[in-house]
């Protein structure tokens, strides 16, 4: 991968770091400035309906730091760009499309074949 590609990528994945960051800071000074729950079931249940919803979206958003963060530290190894599978460049338009993926196209549609046929 030529150098400004890495810088690209660096830039990007940064960017999108402290974004996710920023948002997850706000959400969390959010859930804890919470009333507490309406006294009405309904009320209530839309109440417990929005907060589950608002901690399935954190906790992906949390694995999704996690990516990001693996593929800075991949980055700074050298190693960002290389599928994890068969050891070949991931292309460039790939990356752009999923930044964090570790896989090469034909490694990752491989790998979602098996998964289709074992159903895991």
């Amino acid at each position: 991968m030529k150098e400004k590609d890495r810088q690209y990528f660096k830039q990007l994945l940064t960017r999108w770091l402290d974004e996710l960051l920023t948002h997850a800071d706000r959400t969390r000074l959010g859930l804890r400035e919470t009333d507490e729950p309406p006294p009405d079931p309904l009320d209530r249940a839309v109440f417990d309906s929005e907060r589950n919803f608002t901690l399935r979206i954190r906790d992906r958003e949390n694995m999704l730091i996690n990516k990001i963060r693996r593929s800075l530290e991949d980055l700074e190894e050298g190693v960002y760009g290389i599928c994890e599978s068969c050891g070949e460049e991931i292309a460039i338009e790939r990356l752009k499309a999923r930044p964090v993926t570790r896989h090469c196209i034909r490694c990752k549609t491989q790998m979602e074949a098996r998964e289709k046929q074992t159903g895991t």
